[in-house]
This record gives C-alpha cells, sequence and structure tokens, in this order.
C-alpha cells in the first residue's frame, strides 16, 4: 500500500473512539523514501489542529535536532503509534494502539528505512514491547528484520532541560548510524 493510501485510510479512520473526539486525523509526514522513520506516541493539539505530525513544541526540539545533525524534516518521515489527540493529551490506550497499528506497520512497510527511531515510552512498548526508555535510549533493537533505535520523545526535553543534550546525542548517534548503513 502507497503512502497516499495509507493517509487516505488514517483520515477516513472511524475504528475507536478517538474519531469522535478529534479535529483531525494525523497521518504520518515527510520523504516516501527516507532513510529514518520516527515514530511518537500520538499528536498533541497543535497536531490535532493541523493534521500534521510533530508540529508542536515537541516537533520544534525534533528539528532542532535533526537540522544540527545536517538532517531536514523534507528528508525523513515523521509519524506516531495512534493517529488521532487522545483527550487532554492522555496517553493512548492499548485498544487504541491496537487499532492504529496496522497504519504504523503499513506506514513503514510503504518506506522501508533502514532504521526507525522509537520517540519514548508509549511508543517503545506499542512497537517493541519494552517501555524503560531511561534504561534502553541510545540503543539500536533488530525485531522481525527492522532495525529500531530508541530515544526520549523530544516532549520530555521540554519538560526537563537535563535531557537536552542527551536527546540531541542520540539524534547525532542515530544520524551516523544511519549514514554507516
Amino acid at each position: 500500500m502507497n503512502l497516499e493510501k495509507i493517509k487516505s485510510e488514517v483520515v477516513g479512520c472511524t475504528k475507536c473512539g478517538l474519531c469522535k473526539t478529534r479535529k483531525n486525523a494525523v497521518p504520518g509526514k515527510g520523504s516516501p523514501k527516507s532513510d529514518i522513520v520516527f515514530v511518537g506516541e500520538a499528536p498533541g493539539g497543535t497536531e490535532d489542529e493541523r493534521g500534521e505530525p510533530f508540529v508542536g513544541s515537541a516537533g520544534k526540539r525534533l528539528t532542532e535536532a535533526l537540522e544540527k545533525n545536517g538532517l531536514s524534516r523534507d528528508s525523513v518521515y515523521i509519524t506516531n503509534v495512534v493517529k488521532c489527540r487522545p483527550p487532554g493529551n492522555r496517553v493512548p490506550t492499548e485498544e487504541e494502539r491496537a487499532m492504529c497499528m496496522q497504519y504504523l506497520e503499513a506506514e513503514l512497510d510503504a518506506i522501508g528505512p533502514k532504521v526507525v527511531c522509537v520517540l519514548g515510552n508509549t511508543a517503545s512498548s506499542s512497537v517493541l514491547g519494552q517501555a524503560d526508555i531511561t534504561k534502553n535510549r541510545g540503543k539500536m533493537v533488530e525485531k522481525n528484520g527492522r532495525k529500531y533505535f530508541l530515544t526520549f520523545h523530544p516532549a520530555a526535553v521540554i519538560y526537563n532541560q537535563k535531557l537536552a543534550a542527551v536527546f540531541e546525542g542520540d539524534i547525532a548517534t542515530l544520524a551516523k548510524i544511519v549514514r554507516g548503513i
């Protein structure tokens, strides 16, 4: 399935209750030939308003880290596990994650990236079945023939400035890994 078809399905999705509270579904966005796919938890308020992933404060942090390492937003693909904003910005439920997982898998299959960068605990537990991001960040994991790199969600950097250098260092490591593959 191509990315346009996936986007169309995400925008029209009514599989779970989030379709009733969203303003916009938020499919992934970026290069269909990207070497890196970034996967976050779920859209926030700005993303829900605009229908684009990572365009709020966390997105700005991600963009800054990418640019410091010679990557542009246009050269990567950015998406979330859950494609609609949970009310009150709560963590998505297991059911909501399960309902959206086919879209994420389809995006990854369509792109075939060298590395999937998993951002934060919710994405890590959803995609890899492990949630201790503090212990596992900065590491490469292989699962079902795909390579995954784990780091903090950029929103964590906003709430804990001590993580800024760690997050930027992880993105630098990721960029070096991808260039070497």
